[in-house]
């Protein structure tokens, strides 16, 4: 069962704020995320159908911090192409 709660942000950066004047958003998620499953949480809690899914799956960074080393976490970015005339007012800058 999908979750809104699965998705952790919505990317806003001058890439992503470019992508979103032609139609798509850049959605951050869990590693276990599916796109079937974004597919389902836009169906049903936001009321379309998403065009397409496109997906990436980032690494997290080996960093140092005071000489010990740590691991940023891993995480999945999706780019969402949501279909004309469709709205998310609670998503949107």
């Amino acid at each position: 069962m999908a979750d809104i709660t699965d998705i952790k942000t919505i990317l806003y950066t001058e890439k992503s704020l470019g992508l979103q004047e032609s139609g798509v958003m850049v959605v951050q998620t869990s590693t276990r995320m599916t796109k079937n499953r974004l597919k389902q949480i836009f169906k049903e809690y936001f009321g379309f159908t998403p065009l397409k899914i496109n997906s990436l799956k980032q690494e997290g960074k080996t960093k140092r911090f005071r000489g010990k080393e740590g691991q940023r976490a891993d995480f999945k970015k999706f780019y969402v192409k949501i279909p004309e005339g469709a709205n998310i007012d609670s998503l949107a800058v």
